[in-house]
């Protein structure tokens, strides 16, 4: 049987993209057939329950030409038969000039591979993140002649130059034939650089109930209790927990707290030495990567969960994590911060506590919501309902089906 979709994603699985094997799970559910192209290997030790869901076979790109080099010469002597070659290949030269990086060499020698090992019968590629994996995507696809789409979350377009946004959103034939993002934020930077504005669709990732425990009925807490906190994201700089450790350092001696981290990432050194310095680290458990059903656990069994997003250094900002959504399935007071798209979820007083990414405001935050038990509740129960009324998951897998529908039909009729 044919596989009519090329999936292109940059690590499969990986924990910190439940989206993505959730988004991929539900298309099989509406009957999508699909290879999965991973540019990378997993790097987790774990994976989710939904990773096992998933039927589509699982591909690996060479991660670095010179490991496989028999594999990637092959398919640079075939791909050059392609009848869209030439035009890949001048295309990727002009993006070399402009982006003189060996990354860039890979995803030339990871398209080729795609382009030439791809089975008969597929008609369209769908690459997850706008960057990487697009890229390759795209050049396979023009090699190819086949029609290709993405969907883009954060990084990918913060921290990737307008010039090469813009191409990828061409109106010449070599552009994506559609794009979604999960974020009202992010599509507005999207429409601005694209010829048509119109091929640039705001899907919500948004939520699988049915894969979730219903929510805890939560007793009051009272305010002299001991406060519980809990974070989930990987350990880089967006994610703010720097700022978040010396938050904690500045509460009040006579708050009884203690944080729970969830996630890996490069800086854990780094952040355990800060904690240690702070004299804070015996209140703090670092628990490492878990999968999802230890993650919904731990939000069950605490009292606040906080993410204090930030813009990094080189731009690189958050979207609408999904794990604040899976917090909010849990009855779990939310306290996060304005940046990017964080607020299209929670309004800040209504849903959730929405504070400055400085440690004195994340520190006065805090206690005030430790001290007023019945109002962060009240919060709790209005983003549990937000989440139920306005940011489930089908009506996005719905409009995303059908673009896929769209494209693999336009290239069978063309």
């Amino acid at each position: 049987m044919s596989v009519p979709l090329a999936v292109v994603v940059k690590g499969w699985p990986r924990l910190s993209e439940t989206f993505i094997a959730q988004e991929l799970v539900a298309l099989e559910d509406a009957g999508h057939r699909f290879d999965i192209w991973s540019l990378r290997h997993p790097t987790d030790t774990k994976t989710h329950p939904l990773h096992d869901c998933l039927r589509a076979r699982v591909r690996y790109l060479p991660e670095y030409l010179y490991q496989d080099p028999v594999r990637v010469w092959r398919a640079r002597a075939a791909a050059r038969s392609l009848p869209g070659y030439a035009a890949a290949y001048e295309i990727w030269r002009q993006d070399l000039t402009r982006d003189q990086d060996k990354n860039r060499i890979r995803r030339f020698g990871q398209a080729c591979v795609l382009a030439t090992e791809l089975p008969p019968g597929t008609q369209g590629l769908y690459a997850h993140f706008l960057h990487t994996p697009a890229s390759v995507a795209r050049y396979a696809a023009i090699m190819r002649g086949l029609p290709w789409g993405f969907s883009a979350h954060a990084k990918d377009i913060w921290t990737s130059p307008d010039w090469e946004i813009a191409e990828k959103l061409a109106d010449d034939g070599t552009g994506a034939a559609f794009g979604a993002t999960c974020t009202a934020y992010g599509a507005r930077q999207l429409r601005r650089l694209a010829a048509d504005p119109a091929r640039i669709d705001l899907v919500y990732h948004g939520l699988d109930l049915s894969r979730f425990p219903d929510p805890p009925e939560r007793a009051l807490r009272h305010a002299s209790d001991p406060l519980r906190l809990l974070s989930v994201g990987r350990l880089v700089e967006k994610k703010g927990f720097d700022r978040l450790i010396a938050a904690l350092a500045l509460l009040p001696d006579g708050l009884d707290w203690n944080w729970t981290h969830i996630g890996g990432g490069p800086l854990g050194e780094a952040l355990a030495k800060q904690a240690q310095q702070a004299a804070i680290a015996d209140r703090i458990v670092w628990r490492g990567a878990c999968d999802q059903p230890e993650v919904i656990a731990a939000m069950r069994a605490t009292d606040l969960f906080v993410l204090p997003s930030r813009v990094a250094s080189d731009g690189d900002r958050d979207g609408l994590p999904n794990v604040l959504m899976e917090a909010a399935s849990q009855r779990l007071p939310i306290l996060s911060t304005a940046v990017s798209a964080i607020p299209e979820f929670i309004e800040t007083g209504v849903h959730g506590r929405l504070s400055d990414d400085t440690p004195a405001a994340l520190a006065s935050a805090m206690t005030e919501m430790a001290r007023d038990p019945a109002g962060t509740a009240a919060m709790a129960e209005a983003a549990l309902h937000r989440l139920r009324a306005e940011f489930v998951m089908q009506p996005g897998i719905d409009h995303l089906s059908a673009r896929l529908s769209a494209m693999l039909n336009g290239a069978r009729s063309g």
